[in-house]
């Protein structure tokens, strides 16, 4: 039998420009900084769910903690990655993205009824906003 997962806890995206990224993602979401340094900075979401930020080659060797390590991890390219919303704030979002000057790339309603705003970070990555009605089981 297989143990069973409670849900994903981390999101790791990866920047060149971990400051720049820190600014934005604090601006547009209001996620609150739970550790920061030059190689990483790390966001609570919701209820147990992190965005981390890393460093783009930041995370090349192991990362000694206690008497085991990180093993080394790196990422690059046209990452993409969502963020949950309810339904009912879809147009604050849109209105909010507009007022803080970030352009909406895409909007794609669901066949099951959900819609996804899709929109650039500041090093390119694409971030998405969904309402329920995207997966069987959202």
């Amino acid at each position: 039998m297989t143990p069973s997962v409670a849900g994903v806890l981390e999101t790791g995206i990866y920047v060149e420009d971990v400051a720049k990224a820190r600014v934005f993602y604090e601006r547009i979401f209001g996620f609150e900084v739970i550790f920061a340094e030059e190689r990483m900075c790390t966001f609570a979401v919701a209820p147990a769910q992190v965005l981390i930020i890393f460093k783009r080659g930041g995370t090349l060797k192991p990362v000694p903690v206690g008497d085991s390590v990180i093993p080394p991890h790196d990422g690059g390219g046209p990452q993409h990655f969502a963020f949950a919303i309810p339904s009912e704030d879809l147009e604050a979002w849109k209105a909010h993205l507009a007022a803080e000057g970030v352009a909406i790339e895409s909007v794609v309603t669901w066949p099951a009824g959900g819609t996804s705003l899709y929109f650039r970070d500041p090093e390119g990555l694409l971030v998405e906003l969904a309402t329920p009605g995207l997966w069987k089981n959202y």
